[in-house]
């Protein structure tokens, strides 16, 4: 596997991450992929935090002189709100089919996590599989007095706590989550 650098996404990254929404998580029916309508949405409001929305881009296909650099990866975290309280959002997050399986969805959520720690948020919120996610330290957050914002997620509505400082209640995605 060629080398991966995870870092901040640019706006000349944003044709490319909504390539790998698409691809990622084309639909059986041939209809487009919402995530990548979701994550251009994403960028457009006060909810948006530039620093985290990350790229995984590759270079190279591991062949000696080979420099190509390929965007294969994206993960944003938008702000949310558990009450009134901020906190993040973590997704969508997506990696091209031919570069899954590979560490570079775990590199891109360890990388976010890192970004939040700094930054000093309390807490990320996300729907996805416990047996991925979990690996991270998220945990079904109606273990923790979190309300998924559906009922019927049950345990994929995961978080992590990044401080000590508890917080409960219902958890609210930015905006454009609610469109879809």
């Amino acid at each position: 596997m060629a080398d991966v650098e995870i870092r901040p996404e640019t706006p000349a990254d944003h044709d490319a991450v909504r390539a790998v929404h698409l691809a990622a998580f084309a639909p059986r029916d041939g209809s487009p992929a919402i995530e990548a309508g979701l994550t251009d949405r994403l960028r457009t409001g006060p909810w948006f935090l530039p620093e985290l929305s990350l790229v995984a881009v590759v270079t190279g296909d591991g062949r000696p002189g080979d420099h190509r650099r390929s965007r294969v990866g994206h993960v944003i975290c938008t702000r949310a709100h558990v009450g009134d309280t901020e906190v993040l959002g973590l997704g969508p997050i997506g990696v091209a089919p031919g570069f899954q399986g590979n560490g570079i969805g775990s590199a891109l959520v360890t990388a976010a996590i890192d970004v939040a720690r700094a930054r000093g948020e309390r807490l990320i919120g996300l729907l996805g599989d416990p047996g991925f996610y979990g690996r991270f330290g998220f945990v079904d957050s109606r273990t923790v007095g979190i309300d998924a914002p559906e009922p019927a997620w049950g345990v994929h509505f995961q978080v992590l706590a990044l401080t000590d400082a508890p917080v409960t209640g219902t958890f609210r995605y930015a905006a454009p989550f609610d469109e879809l």
